[in-house]
């Protein structure tokens, strides 16, 4: 079996991820992993599925009739896919889950992934969300990341860090395993 990564873009409608998994499952393809979502009246996703090796290429050309529904960029596996997010062979992660909360104002999300990507963490799943703060006006802000740490950081470090920008940037951060 051969892994391919879908990345697919378009405006939202009712039926667009059944019209793809019908073009999947027609190439015997499976239908692995994905991450869905509707924003701001557009709809976009990334797909993991597997297809057996002699019909990747005809899958890649289904996928193409798409075009003016979908804009969808088919990319190949990692051979690593296995292991997880930012583990090759030879190095060994541990699992790290942040959650983030604060009045929302431009630079959170930059700021957090710097003092992650300084620490070499590799991030797994994100998701943000803004929304009215119904009890002090304005907006709120919440992230979730679930991440990977190389085993050689020091969660400490990384953690203290993390409080510290926190403080600075006015947001409460939450870590966990």
């Amino acid at each position: 079996m051969t892994t391919l990564v879908l990345t697919v873009v378009g405006d939202d409608r009712a039926g667009l991820v059944a019209t793809i998994a019908d073009i999947v499952g027609a190439h015997d393809g499976n239908w692995e992993n994905s991450q869905l979502a509707e924003l701001a009246g557009a709809f976009a996703g990334i797909i993991e599925v597997s297809v057996p090796a002699e019909r990747s290429d005809d899958l890649r050309a289904a996928l193409s009739v798409l075009e003016g529904l979908l804009k969808v960029t088919v990319h190949p596996g990692s051979p690593d896919a296995d292991r997880p997010a930012g583990e090759t062979a030879g190095t060994a992660t541990r699992p790290l889950a942040l959650q983030v909360i604060g009045n929302d104002h431009p630079g959170i999300v930059r700021e957090i992934t710097a003092v992650l990507r300084a620490h070499d963490v590799s991030i797994e799943r994100m998701s943000t969300q803004t929304r009215e703060a119904a009890m002090f006006g304005g907006r709120l802000f919440e992230a979730t990341v679930v991440a990977r740490v190389p085993a050689s950081v020091d969660l400490t470090g990384l953690t203290a860090e993390l409080e510290r920008l926190a403080a600075e940037i006015q947001v409460d951060v939450t870590l966990g395993a």
